[in-house]
């Protein structure tokens, strides 16, 4: 009776345990299960291979504790399921033999894997869930793909530079058509490669993308080659856009070139100055003397001819040097009334004697009427001679010149139009040509600077520039400015061009 009652209370036992117990024969039959599996009968378990009823598979788990018991002849204890990812091979837990005599009759199993499994499916999902989270709210684009280019990922910043919906991304788009002509096939290759990071990876890989626009988009690239059990499954790539720096790292390029072109134009200022004040005495000297020989000589009439043309160009030398001693005087920038029209009056005063102006009619229209202008005047001085300078440079040295002021209907607008009989501005090329660092010029000819400050300029001073063009008939720039306030007489300019 007292055997009866022990062996009572340890099956209860055994049926008591939160765990799985099962008794599997050598072949891995189950031969007694503790508890009811999926609500399946004993007549669908007992017999069964243990490894096709827990775990459908058509042979032992590689990692079977049964397994390992039988090879080693003792139990065995295995490592716990939270190392492992893959829930179809999860192992038993722990198995020990039965023995009968010396030969083992049946094993015992206590599988854990019921419980440790949906705590590790738990797990995962949280993981899987930040994961997520950290990929969609990443500042760069996170693409990723399998090896037939279908996209498995595609995260908020993707959307936002791509212009794919993630739907559409994840259903219609392959990742190849993001890349311009065969650059998907090439970033395969390098990513195969040891070049950029290692064999798998790229690393700080430049590249143009294409969005779902058309437009191509400066991009560095960093990718990896996922694997699994050795096969490339996937791969994925971070993608940041250059634009934004691109952009930054022109506008410091073009300040720090606006402040090398400021400091050339002060030397040159500078140097001109003191040109002209070497040029001023022996002038004064020539024109002195010339008076001298007149005043004190009864010469023929072919000498006084020559003596007055002597004095005449001693003089327009003695106007340019006080002009060009004008245009480059350093000063403050200040903004105050001044004519328009003599500041291009004095351009065209320096500039028509060049050599480039010798086969250009100049044809002026000044409105001697106009109101002033509230303007800073060397601004205005490197205004006109860089779009006169233009002009006369698109004609080649050869045709007409026509320089025009009015003031606008509105009355509160100066307007200025210098047009050339050049071959125009293509239609194309119209929109860019304020844009800094464009030109049209062969390299080394051209900074594509000069229209990029006249812009500026204008801007400074409240007004407007454009251009208009009939190809093949010329270009005209308009140039508006508002009147000045003639209650304010000068104030420091903010903007230093």
């Amino acid at each position: 009776m007292h055997k009866n009652m022990e062996k009572e209370y340890l099956l209860k036992a055994v049926s008591a345990f939160k765990r799985r117990f099962t008794v599997i024969s050598p072949e891995y039959k189950i031969l007694a299960l503790s508890s009811q599996l999926n609500k399946m009968t004993d007549s669908e378990i007992i017999g069964q291979h243990c490894y096709k009823v827990f775990y459908d598979r058509s042979s032992p788990c590689e990692n079977c504790s049964v397994k390992i018991t039988k090879e080693k002849g003792k139990p065995a204890l295995m490592p716990k399921p939270g190392n492992f990812l893959d829930l179809d091979e999860m192992p038993c837990y722990f198995a020990y033999p039965i023995f009968s005599g010396n030969e083992i009759e049946a094993f015992v199993s206590m599988d854990f894997d019921l419980p440790t499994r949906g705590g590790l499916e738990d797990k995962l999902h949280r993981s899987n869930a930040l994961l997520r989270n950290l990929i969609l709210s990443s500042v760069d684009c996170v693409i990723a793909a399998d090896m037939n280019g279908k996209i498995l990922i595609f995260n908020d910043a993707a959307v936002e530079v791509f212009g794919y919906t993630e739907d559409e991304a994840l259903t219609t788009l392959n990742v190849r058509n993001i890349y311009p002509g065969n650059q998907a096939f090439e970033v395969m290759q390098n990513l195969r490669s040891e070049k950029y990071g290692g064999k798998g990876k790229l690393k700080l890989y430049h590249i143009d993308v294409i969005n779902k626009n058309g437009e191509n988009i400066p991009i560095k690239l960093n990718a990896s080659i996922i694997h699994e059990k050795g096969q490339e499954i996937a791969t994925i790539g971070f993608f940041r856009d250059m634009r934004e720096e691109i952009r930054i790292k022109n506008e410091l390029e073009n300040t720090q070139i606006q402040l090398l072109q400021a400091e050339k134009m002060s030397s040159l200022g500078k140097l001109a100055a003191g040109v002209a004040h070497q040029l001023n005495n022996p002038l004064g000297g020539i024109t002195l003397f010339a008076k001298l020989i007149q005043e004190e000589y009864d010469l023929e009439e072919g000498a006084k001819e020559d003596l007055g043309r002597i004095l005449k160009d001693a003089q327009r030398c003695r106007d340019t040097v006080k002009e060009l001693l004008e245009f480059t005087r350093q000063t403050r920038h200040l903004m105050r009334p001044y004519d328009v029209n003599q500041a291009i009056s004095r351009t065209l005063f320096l500039l028509e004697s060049q050599t480039l102006f010798q086969n250009i009619d100049i044809e002026r229209d000044l409105n001697s009427s106009l109101p002033l202008v509230q303007s800073d005047i060397q601004q205005l001085n490197h205004l006109f001679m860089n779009i006169i300078l233009n002009a006369a440079q698109a004609m080649e040295g050869k045709g007409r010149l026509t320089v025009k002021s009015s003031l606008l209907s509105d009355g509160n607008r100066v307007c200025i139009e210098i047009s050339d009989t050049g071959p125009g501005i293509p239609e194309d090329i119209l929109p860019h040509i304020f844009e800094q660092f464009f030109t049209t010029k062969e390299e080394g000819k051209g900074t594509g600077l000069g229209l990029s400050l006249a812009y500026t300029i204008v801007k400074n001073h409240g007004g407007n520039i454009m251009a208009k063009n009939k190809p093949g008939q010329g270009t005209t720039f308009i140039i508006e400015f508002p009147i000045a306030d003639m209650g304010n007489e000068g104030e420091e300019s903010g903007d230093k061009i």
